[in-house]
């Protein structure tokens, strides 16, 4: 199945044996927590916080 153009995709995975989830934007930027509200408040605040090819964790060091 195919996108229309200018679709964004966001995507949240869960680590199996974890409470560990990992988000990533539509725009490459990467996040990982175990809060899921916390994580799609960050991907669809798109673009504060978000450097596509953040490493895992990055956006909660940065403040």
């Amino acid at each position: 199945m195919s996108r229309p153009p200018g679709a964004e995709v966001y995507r949240v995975d869960w680590t199996p044996g974890s409470d560990e989830l990992h988000g990533t934007c539509h725009c490459g930027a990467e996040r990982s927590g175990q809060d899921p509200v916390e994580l799609w408040e960050w991907m669809l605040g798109h673009p504060t916080g978000h450097a596509a090819g953040h490493s895992p964790g990055a956006a909660e060091e940065d403040g």
